[in-house]
């Protein structure tokens, strides 16, 4: 079985000169940016744009507590589409995940095919491609930021730089209440930490008794039917939901359903 954590490496002493170059964002969005509204995000709620055999939906586009830049849309590549040219994030870093289908995700140096459930992580200056390798549709969320302080490109580095998950080869892990994945917990260059996990709940309930943190966290839920106290509120959500909460926000997730539910959560500071 492969290692299901491969780090680039060969294009990190490109990343490394070019990280001075970086320090500084090439350009600034926050001036017209809004702080990013803690609550639900529906799947259903945002239009679909499509251009050629390509769609897109556009989820949420901010700025947060620790980012002044955040941003979170979908994007649905049809059978047989042609893959763009090989491009690099200048001043973002991004995390894809993918919803459904097969993405065929290339570096400079390598490439793999990761089905649903699986993750990238991508790092600042890092030469990426994106293509359908399977026969139904590819959709996959992404998730683009920048922080509010100075990216540190060699702390990206030191804890492993741009990494690819494929979900088959990360354990399932279980717990009281159901099961659990962990994909990373780990600095970035653009978070003093950046955590993912997946959550399985297999009976009605919280995960856990609620609570707040100094990460800003968001749960996209995979399946099941969930409810979500955030800062006193109560939401709801379904498979392709996201919630959002600030920093600092008191807040808890449960199933309410008897059938199973299942979510990412992640978190940053």
């Amino acid at each position: 079985m492969s290692d299901p954590i491969r780090t680039r490496r060969s294009s990190l002493c490109r990343l490394c000169l070019m990280g001075a170059a970086l320090a500084l964002p090439l350009f600034s969005l926050s001036a017209q940016l809004k702080p990013v509204e803690s609550g639900v995000y529906r799947w259903s709620d945002h239009s679909v744009k499509i251009n050629g055999d390509r769609e897109s939906r556009a989820i949420l586009e901010g700025e947060s507590p620790h980012l002044s830049y955040l941003k979170i849309h979908a994007s649905t590549q049809a059978v047989g589409a042609i893959a763009k040219p090989p491009r690099a994030n200048e001043d973002t870093e991004e995390l894809i995940i993918v919803k459904e289908g097969l993405l065929k995700m290339s570096f400079e140096d390598h490439c793999e095919i990761l089905p649903a459930g699986s993750v990238v992580h991508i790092m600042p200056g890092q030469v990426h491609q994106i293509a359908n390798a399977g026969d139904v549709p590819l959709t996959y969320f992404v998730m683009k930021y920048r922080s509010r302080s100075p990216m540190q490109i060699e702390r990206g580095i030191a804890s492993g730089g741009s990494q690819m998950f494929d979900v088959t080869n990360l354990p399932l892990k279980p717990s009281s209440r159901g099961a659990g994945r962990p994909y990373f917990d780990r600095p970035t260059a653009m978070c003093e930490r950046f955590e993912l996990h997946v959550t399985q709940l297999h009976q009605p309930g919280p995960s856990h008794k609620p609570h707040s943190h100094v990460e800003t966290e968001i749960i996209l839920v995979i399946s099941g039917d969930t409810e979500m106290t955030i800062d006193g509120k109560e939401y709801q959500a379904t498979a392709g939901d996201f919630y959002l909460m600030t920093a600092h926000l008191p807040h808890g997730v449960r199933n309410v359903s008897e059938k199973p539910c299942s979510y990412f959560a992640f978190k940053w500071n």
